[in-house]
């Protein structure tokens, strides 16, 4: 299937849509008024408070000045604010500008400076108030919208939240430039309506290492978001419209769960649980009491489900129809150890910021183990020589995922040169290494720049990686390239262990020589208590294969 859509594909019959993205909570308020549409925490939104909200915060924002071609940044968690606030924008015409709280001050400064980001959209948390105080000292950001965590909440959570927390709340200024949301939302304006061109006028700059590491931004026009939330509707038929409960744990700030779990959610009437961080103690209350159908997350949310679930009532994970993993590959023995907890499949997909983030995903009753699944409708997937990018390989033979559709990028925001480099043809090169089955399926192999050049042979960390998740002891294994004076590079591996179990290095190296050839295996195993992390717990090689350089220099 040489760059080719599988047969009985819908992507063939797909119609980009031309509407505003907007226009998916208006359609979900027209239809879904009195049903619930976020659960904050125990206080619950409708989606017609939710829609008078939007409405109100976006007048409020056309006050401000803010039009097309505004970029608003939101450096929020997982909120009400963040689903008002990110509708509002659009409804102006203003560019989202999504940043990730957990940021440092001077990554939020270099973002917002890329994006050219004046005004942003914070809560009152001191740790995320504490940097954008001074920012706004250093003369970054004009204008702050101030969201009360308090004022989300149930009267009784908040009021307990404000006693017993109230060192985690910042001290806020009540002069400009800063101002309260309820300000923002207060004012008696009409919204005015905007004209927007779908196909052109960018909804969000999404932050993105792209396949190089280097930082950019990129354009996802109204039309990329429309389509890939309609693509992840064809490809998760047979939900139930205004019926579903979508766990969003995963923050919306970032691409996935922006278009995956929140405007995915939204669109089919489901009603969000709202969750602002990770703790598992309130996940699974969460799961016990809410009962979401829907649960999407990253392989290191799952297995932290699977070893909290091992413990739980089996009923904790009665309601759910399947898990929606992406983000990075999941590891097999994942997948086995949740079905065995929940009797409920793990369907993975694929995607990336610059495809607004889906690319391929496994449908339901039609999955097939290993893969991504098939490319969602209206994208074409090519395997091309990495080496020379214009030469489409033949189907099952190893190369870049090159991807066409309606949801792929406009390119990197002011980055033209970059932007030139990411794409051949016409088409996404992402950076990964994959092939395609008959059926068009796809199975990703690993990163291009993770590759382990091992004399002569190239080694994919993956393969280690998932030989090591088969040791019964093993938790989480992350395989990178060390220096070597002979080779080259050779793998090397770190684990973490299970909760209870034990295993030496020695044991793991001897059950991996067992599964891997001997350019595979690695020349060495350590174990360690947690391996690090991106902030949205992504296991994360950079850091590892920084240390590794520095001992190779030091020594």
């Amino acid at each position: 299937m040489d760059g080719q859509m599988a047969p009985d594909h819908p992507a063939s019959v797909f119609v980009p849509p031309h509407e505003p993205a907007f226009t998916l909570l208006d359609t979900a308020v027209r239809h879904f008024g009195t049903h619930i549409a976020l659960d904050f925490l125990g206080r619950r939104y409708s989606y017609a408070e939710l829609g008078r909200l939007t409405n109100r915060a976006a007048a409020g924002l056309q006050k401000l000045g803010v039009a097309k071609g505004v970029k608003v940044g939101l450096c929020l968690p997982n909120c009400p604010y963040f689903v008002i606030m990110y509708y509002a924008i659009l409804k102006t015409g203003g560019t989202v500008v999504n940043f990730n709280p957990l940021y440092t001050e001077d990554e939020i400064a270099a973002q917002a400076r890329e994006t050219e980001t004046s005004l942003i959209v914070s809560l009152d948390v001191a740790a995320i108030q504490g940097k954008i105080a001074r920012l706004v000292a250093r003369g970054l950001f004009s204008r702050v919208i101030v969201c009360s965590m308090t004022a989300a909440m149930p009267r009784v959570k908040g009021q307990l939240f404000r006693l017993l927390k109230q060192q985690e709340l910042a001290n806020v200024p009540h002069n400009a430039p800063y101002m309260t949301f309820e300000t923002l939302s207060a004012g008696t304006d009409p919204l005015v309506a905007v004209h927007i061109d779908p196909g052109h006028d960018i909804a969000v700059l999404q932050s993105t290492g792209g396949t190089t590491g280097i930082p950019k931004a990129a354009m996802l026009t109204h039309t990329n978001i429309v389509a890939n939330v309609r693509q992840a509707q064809a490809a998760m038929d047979g939900l139930r419209q205004g019926q579903e409960r979508v766990l969003a744990v995963l923050p919306f700030f970032h691409v996935f769960a922006m278009t995956a779990v929140m405007n995915f959610g939204l669109s089919i009437g489901a009603e969000l649980l709202l969750l602002p961080k990770l703790d598992l103690k309130l996940l699974m209350q969460t799961l016990r009491r809410r009962r979401p159908t829907l649960l999407p997350g990253v392989p290191t949310l799952f297995t932290a489900l699977c070893n909290a679930g091992e413990t739980a009532p089996r009923g904790d994970f009665a309601s759910v129809k399947f898990g929606i993993s992406g983000g990075a590959p999941i590891a097999g023995e994942t997948v086995d150890r949740f079905e065995r907890l929940t009797r409920r499949p793990i369907l993975e997909g694929y995607g990336l910021s610059e495809a607004s983030p889906v690319v391929s995903f496994n449908r339901a009753g039609a999955s097939r183990r290993g893969s991504v699944g098939q490319a969602v409708a209206g994208t074409v997937i090519e395997i091309r020589n990495p080496d020379r990018p214009e030469e489409i390989l033949p189907q099952g033979a190893h190369g870049e995922i090159c991807v066409r559709g309606p949801q792929v990028m406009r390119g990197y925001y002011k980055r033209p040169a970059e932007t030139a480099q990411v794409f051949v043809e016409g088409a996404l090169r992402t950076g990964d290494i994959g092939y395609l089955d008959a059926e068009g399926y796809l199975f990703i192999v690993d990163r291009i720049k993770d590759l382990i050049f091992c004399g002569g042979y190239n080694v994919y960390p993956r393969v280690i990686e998932e030989a090591a998740y088969q040791h019964p002891a093993v938790q989480d294994a992350v395989a990178i390239g060390v220096p070597d004076d002979y080779r080259g590079q050779s793998p090397k591996l770190f684990v973490t262990l299970r909760p209870g179990a034990s295993a030496t290095a020695q044991e793991i190296l001897a059950y991996l020589q067992q599964h891997l050839n001997k350019i595979e295996c690695p020349k060495s195993v350590e174990i360690r208590e947690s391996l690090p992390r991106t902030l949205v717990g992504k296991l994360s090689k950079k850091e590892l294969v920084a240390e590794e350089i520095k001992r190779a220099t030091e020594g």
